[in-house]
């Protein structure tokens, strides 16, 4: 018995591909070909009600590049893209890099709809508190990626122990159904939880396990007084019903006792609609599965650009746009003008150009910004865009 993980080793050493890709290379330097091209990564089509996504993962996928002879030029991690705009570009001979496609595009990929789907509902809950719980939706080996991407598209806390170390934020989190069930009671569980853990830590009770919500919410009120920070409703949903319903019950007992302080948190089954039907009455979201198994950004890979007779040739297979491109950007919003990248003729005032060059031929020449530095770029768009499309 094993853990079926790659291995970092493995991973930067070519060996997680797609195998065409090293018949590819090993067909390129039988025949000694020595093709110097562009590759460039975008997205053609984003899904149903998607006008935008974020461009993330930017940081895992020079680490793979770097000290490789190669120059790569990106948008800066974090940046909110349209269809048809250039991610990133890759300047060097094919057969130095083809086996990192396939990695490539799964670091950006995975990263890209997971910190879109995150930025999704934090646009929605805006200035309410959104919690990212969804590590048990996905295998542990990519845990500290997950909690990275969720943070980056705007997640206000991460639940995963690793990221501390990691990624250097503290994890946040209540309490499980299996506590109080361990307990029988849930007052002694709540008692204990109260005793046991630091006193940093808010107290928020979860309060939907043997009774009604309206019961336990009142009864762990009662228990902890001011002590108590909020109250978490998890309600399976074959007893939720309308679940603002059940909202609007917990507020009103709470309020009328007295308690109109203490705060109520909503998990299980959050997804957009269910920010929109509850933001108003709701303090803070736990999202999980929604964001942990998002709908896919399709990023994908194509050489546009090959180097001839001293000169770059736009050149592309069909369907795709040939050139290397540049895209420029006139915030707020996105008012974007795309051209290539070498001729970018006449580009309106007010507009500057997305793409940096982060690895010229190996070296790393950017700095590249912390994790909160990148999140708080990502909530600055988001301030500028429309809510997104939800049916």
């Amino acid at each position: 018995m094993r853990l079926y993980i790659a291995s970092e080793e493995d991973i930067l050493g070519g060996l997680v591909t797609d195998v065409y890709f090293t018949r590819t290379r090993e067909i390129l330097r039988a025949k000694n070909i020595k093709k110097k091209v562009r590759m460039e990564f975008h997205v053609v089509k984003l899904p149903r009600n998607y006008e935008w996504a974020v461009f993330a993962g930017l940081e895992e996928a020079l680490y793979l590049l770097r000290d490789r002879p190669v120059t790569v030029y990106a948008m800066p991690e974090g940046t909110l893209f349209k269809p048809g705009e250039p991610l990133m570009i890759i300047e060097g001979y094919y057969d130095d890099f083809a086996v990192y496609e396939t990695p490539l595009l799964g670091i950006l990929r995975h990263y890209s709809s997971v910190a879109t789907k995150a930025a999704r509902l934090k646009r929605l809950a805006m200035n309410k508190t959104l919690l990212f719980f969804g590590l048990r939706a996905v295998h542990p080996a990519i845990a500290p990626m997950m909690d990275r991407a969720a943070y980056i598209g705007g997640v206000d806390a991460v639940s995963g122990v690793a990221s501390w170390k990691y990624l250097g934020l503290k994890p946040q989190g209540t309490m499980p159904h299996a506590l109080i069930l361990v307990f029988g009671d849930q007052v002694k569980a709540w008692k204990a939880f109260d005793e046991v853990v630091e006193p940093s830590v808010p107290r928020i009770m979860l309060v939907d396990t043997l009774y009604d919500e309206r019961v336990e919410a009142l009864m762990a009120a009662e228990l902890l007084g001011d002590r108590l920070h909020g109250v978490r409703l998890d309600t399976p949903s074959s007893r939720r019903g309308n679940m603002r319903l059940i909202v609007e019950e917990v507020r009103w007992t709470l309020d009328i006792h007295g308690y109109k302080n203490v705060k109520i948190v909503v998990s299980g089954g959050v997804d957009e609609r269910e920010i929109i039907e509850l933001r108003d009455i709701v303090d803070a979201f736990g999202v999980g599965t929604s964001i942990a198994m998002p709908l896919s950004v399709d990023i994908s890979a194509d050489i546009v650009e090959v180097f001839e007779n001293g000169a770059w040739k736009p050149l592309t297979k069909r369907g795709k746009l040939p050139g290397a491109k540049q895209v420029y950007r006139r915030r707020p919003g996105l008012n974007d003008v795309i051209t290539l990248l070498d001729r970018p003729g006449e580009v309106p005032e007010g507009y500057t150009p997305l793409l940096r060059k982060y690895i010229d031929n190996g070296k790393l020449v950017e700095e590249l910004p912390d994790i909160n530095t990148i999140r708080n770029y990502v909530l600055e768009q988001l301030r500028e865009v429309p809510e997104p499309r939800v049916e």
